[in-house]
């Protein structure tokens, strides 16, 4: 195990000084949505709630398979330009969209604008987020082993206040978001800042997350080593890069780096 060291900061405050360790891995990067937070209560019940006046039965096995090509054509979004940059009117043709993927996933075809009135009533239910129960004593064990831990997240808000709403901002470094930076995840400029604020190679990096596009491809492309989270067990044939289910898998994946 390695032992506790403490992180230096010396110049640029936003810059640490890394010790050495008995890892190659020196700082850890996390994607937000699915990987530190999720809906609460989950998203299967959102929606369910949400397309029972519809008449629509869904189970959270076809909800998740829904999520998983919705949340593709999110990344595809993303990776074009950033949903905040769209007009009102794209955004909800886009949601339209996007709706209609979660339910073709839950086992109903539908036309654009019944997955717009569905997404609507998606709207109007009470959620909101909050961390998984692995996350705070993940990171704490990961920041006290003496990783630099960093959260990247393409939420169009300053992502300090991000850290602090959600309530991790005591267990990580930095928290970048896309507001901060002027780009969004899979574009390079966005892990570039990070091991900027991490003062460290991107080789002696990893990044966890839960979109293939926008975080695995987005972490290669800066040459940060991928790991890819699947906490619906959505991705389980994967075996590109590391895969784990939930972060108390992460720490011997780490291991493995050195």
């Amino acid at each position: 195990p390695l032992a506790r060291i403490a992180i230096q900061t010396i110049g640029n405050p936003n810059r640490c000084r890394i010790p050495a360790v008995t890892s190659s891995i020196r700082a850890v990067f996390f994607d937000l949505y699915d990987t530190l937070v999720g809906f609460d209560p989950p998203r299967e019940v959102v929606q369910a709630r949400a397309m029972e006046p519809f008449g629509f039965v869904v189970d959270k096995d076809g909800i998740d398979a829904g999520y998983a090509m919705a949340d593709a054509l999110m990344a595809e979004q993303t990776a074009q330009a950033p949903l905040s940059a769209l007009t009102s009117d794209a955004q909800s043709s886009f949601f339209e969209r996007y709706e209609q993927l979660i339910l073709r996933g839950a086992g109903h075809e539908v036309e654009l604008q019944k997955a717009g009135e569905v997404w609507k009533a998606v709207r109007r239910q009470e959620y909101g987020f909050a961390l998984y129960e692995d996350v705070i004593p993940a990171l704490i064990a990961l920041r006290s082993s003496g990783y630099v831990m960093g959260v990247i997240t393409n939420m169009s808000q300053p992502g300090e206040d991000v850290a602090k709403r959600m309530g991790f901002q005591d267990n990580v470094d930095f928290t970048l978001s896309s507001m901060d930076v002027g780009a969004s995840k899979p574009d390079p400029l966005m892990f570039r800042a990070a091991l900027e604020r991490a003062g460290v190679e991107a080789s002696a990096a990893v990044h966890v997350g839960d979109q293939l596009e926008t975080d695995i491809d987005g972490a290669r492309g800066a040459g940060i080593n991928p790991i890819l989270i699947d906490r619906h067990s959505a991705a389980t044939d994967y075996d590109a890069f590391p895969r784990i289910t939930t972060l108390d898998e992460l720490p011997p994946v780490l291991d493995a780096f050195g």
